[in-house]
């Protein structure tokens, strides 16, 4: 065999072989999505956020995190006397 030989030879192999790892991968996102679609069908519906009386969502969200971050602070601050 000459050198050119053993060059195709080593083409096709690499070319099949990586025709195998693409095929096994496009299998692997398919079984993926419909493992996906189907526990969104199976699954429990997702449940419906209880509003607080008078404020938004956003408001208690946007409250606690005042409220989280002004504690970081004097925690910092704290430490670094």
């Amino acid at each position: 065999m000459g050198q050119t030989d053993l060059l195709l030879e080593s083409l096709r192999l690499m070319g099949i072989g990586m025709g195998i790892v693409f095929c096994f991968l496009l299998l692997l996102v398919a079984l993926l999505k419909g493992m996906s679609r189907a526990a969104a069908r199976l699954g429990p519906p997702e449940p419906e956020p209880v509003p607080i009386a008078g404020r938004t969502p956003s408001a208690v969200a946007d409250d606690d995190l005042i409220a989280v971050i002004g504690a970081a602070i004097a925690h910092y601050r704290a430490r670094r006397r």
